[in-house]
């Protein structure tokens, strides 16, 4: 298959804003890709080459890249550089070089899929001494036989800024469509997705084996399953009320969400972003291996700092010191942590996820051994709002953060990658006025003045809508940063500029520059209102208002541990606007 498809696809995806063009164009791409070739082209749609959980990268820095893109075209860097300046954009100037270039190719080759990967493939794995001279042969190589179109597509897909819009549900609609007779599909397609986080193995498997294959698609040992999320709500007795009368309820611990995978004596610990965390706990590590009893299993829990000479739980931010490269044996000894499982997955060949809450509890409890260091979540079950208000207490007055009340009924499933009611938070502050922090999605940003010249004023700030799988702007922030955040804003937000505002962004605001929802900030505000302005659960109060934050503050904390994906949703922000009123009207 020829890289010119690929590309040919990408410029006419990148022309459109309407999602279901997007998604009619990505068909056609499918449809006229060889099976052979299907994963590699879905990993390439993704602007990768593995899914995350490998955390391979093809890791070429902008810098690189000119220099390979000066290197084919017998242009100087300074000339590129300059132009690039101008564009903003390092495909559209490779696309400008390219089709100008005075280094002439004899013998150039067509570029093809195959050729296009393998030579990524080699470039992620090259490391050591020469690592660079090499991934620069590589690159260079691979751009002199580039068209000006494919040019731009490899030089933003090797640096990262694919800028499709395309997310990962836009593939499943199009893998539904293409391979499986369909958009009803869908279902079967992403629970495949949800049990693997591997998007290139679920097109391979509904290319090659239809829909069956889907139906018989199997968790596996060392593929993360997408994380279960919660819903909130402010009062025991909504909790119960919406959960039948009854419900288990465990701590909340305040630590890094781990899903531990094991095979015998090998272990991975993965984060809630399915990113591989093993380094960052080598101690963590040791402690699966020796007190979870089960030979092969995936289990979720709670990784959090402890003193182990008291027992008490320390706060999160001491994990923070978890995420050096270096001095890791000094963070293990200053910042030691335990593990709070919650969940059982699987276990000896037994997928879990399809089990309710009971089994998979027992299933859990099971699997380890009695240890003060691995123990299951500390939980009871009730049906009375007294009890569970006062084991509420308990969980804040033993450093949690509150509780998580799960459902216990017949279909009382693990709903992997989904958020809905069979789990409802239940955290100390929300029965008062946002007293709550927020994760929020940078969406768009406004052009600083006076001291602030240079640098962005403020931030546009977005929850997530999960039924439409868009990103709804919600306030905009412009204090509680530093001077030093101020300074590396532009630096951290460049790689996800786009020229006009992303097909997944709701926005009755004009922003001065616009980004693909990547970067998520926790916020706290002073309350929620009803807004003519902002898109975030627009019509569900009022027709014709959103919900805004009111005096946003930047708490200083980067969720990195967070996709966009895991922003708060508009939902949820719909439950604390309405749990403020029910404050405000007792009062």
């Amino acid at each position: 298959m020829n890289y010119a498809v690929i590309a040919d696809a990408y410029e006419r995806i990148e022309a459109t804003t309407k999602r279901l063009e997007m998604t009619d164009l990505l068909v056609d791409l499918l449809k006229n890709t060889p099976i052979a070739a299907i994963a590699k082209v879905v990993y390439l749609t993704q602007g990768k080459i593995y899914p995350d959980f490998v955390g391979l990268e093809i890791g070429v820095a902008e810098k690189l890249a000119l220099k390979a893109l000066a290197r084919a075209t017998g242009r100087r860097e300074s000339e590129i550089e300059a132009d690039l300046q101008k564009s903003g954009d390092i495909g559209e100037t490779a696309q400008n070089f390219i089709a100008t270039k005075r280094q002439v190719t004899f013998f150039q080759k067509t570029l093809t899929v195959q050729r296009v990967y393998e030579t990524l493939d080699r470039m992620a794995k090259t490391t050591g001494s020469g690592a660079v001279d090499t991934k620069l042969a590589l690159l260079s190589g691979l751009l002199s036989d580039a068209s000006p179109k494919e040019a731009k597509y490899l030089l933003r897909t090797v640096t990262g800024n694919l800028r499709l819009g395309i997310a990962d549900m836009t593939v499943l609609d199009a893998l539904a469509i293409a391979y499986g007779g369909g958009k009803e599909a869908r279902e079967l397609v992403e629970r495949a997705y949800n049990i693997s986080s591997d998007l290139g193995r679920v097109a391979n498997v509904i290319a090659e084996q239809g829909l069956e294959g889907i139906k018989r698609f199997q968790v596996v040992v060392f593929e993360p399953i997408r994380p279960m999320l919660a819903e909130r709500l402010s009062s025991p007795e909504a909790i119960l009320e919406k959960l039948g009368g009854k419900c288990v309820a465990e701590y909340k611990y305040d630590g890094e969400r781990v899903q531990a995978h094991k095979k015998g004596k090998t272990v991975t610990l993965y984060s809630r972003r399915l990113e591989d965390i093993s380094n960052q706990y080598p101690d963590a590590v040791e402690l699966v291996k020796e007190y979870v009893r089960a030979e092969e299993a995936i289990l979720e829990g709670e990784c959090v700092a402890v003193d182990l000479e008291t027992g008490e739980l320390r706060p999160f931010q001491e994990l923070m010191h978890r995420r050096r490269k270096y001095e890791i044996e000094q963070a293990m000894e200053q910042y030691p942590v335990s593990l709070f499982m919650f969940e059982a997955l699987y276990v000896n060949g037994a997928d879990l996820t399809l089990s309710a809450y009971p089994v998979r509890r027992k299933a859990l409890e099971n699997a380890l051994k009695p240890s003060d260091r691995v123990t299951a979540a500390k939980h009871i079950v009730t049906s009375k709002v007294k009890e569970l208000e006062v084991f509420f207490e308990e969980a804040i007055a033993d450093g949690c953060e509150g509780l998580i009340c799960k459902s216990i009924s017949k279909d009382s499933v693990y709903q992997a990658g989904a958020r809905g009611w069979l789990w409802i938070k239940y955290k100390r502050d929300y029965k008062s006025e946002m007293t709550d922090t927020v994760d929020l999605v940078v969406v768009g940003a406004f052009h600083g003045r006076g001291k602030r010249a240079g640098t962005y004023g403020a931030l546009l700030l977005a929850a997530y809508n999960a039924e439409t799988d868009t990103f709804e702007t919600v306030t905009k922030c412009g204090t509680g940063f530093t001077d030093k955040d101020l300074e590396s804003l532009p630096e951290l937000l460049q790689k996800h500029v786009v020229p006009r505002k992303h097909s997944r962004v709701q926005s009755m605001l004009e922003a001065d520059v616009w980004f693909e929802p990547k970067v998520v900030l926790e916020i706290l505000g002073a309350e929620i209102t009803l807004s003519p302005i902002h898109m975030c659960a627009m019509d569900s109060i009022r027709r014709g208002s959103g919900l805004a934050i009111r005096f946003p503050r930047f708490t200083g904390n980067y969720r990195v541990d967070k996709a966009a994906e895991d922003a708060t949703t508009s939902a949820e922000v719909v439950e604390m606007y309405r749990g403020q009123l029910k404050q405000i009207s007792e009062a």
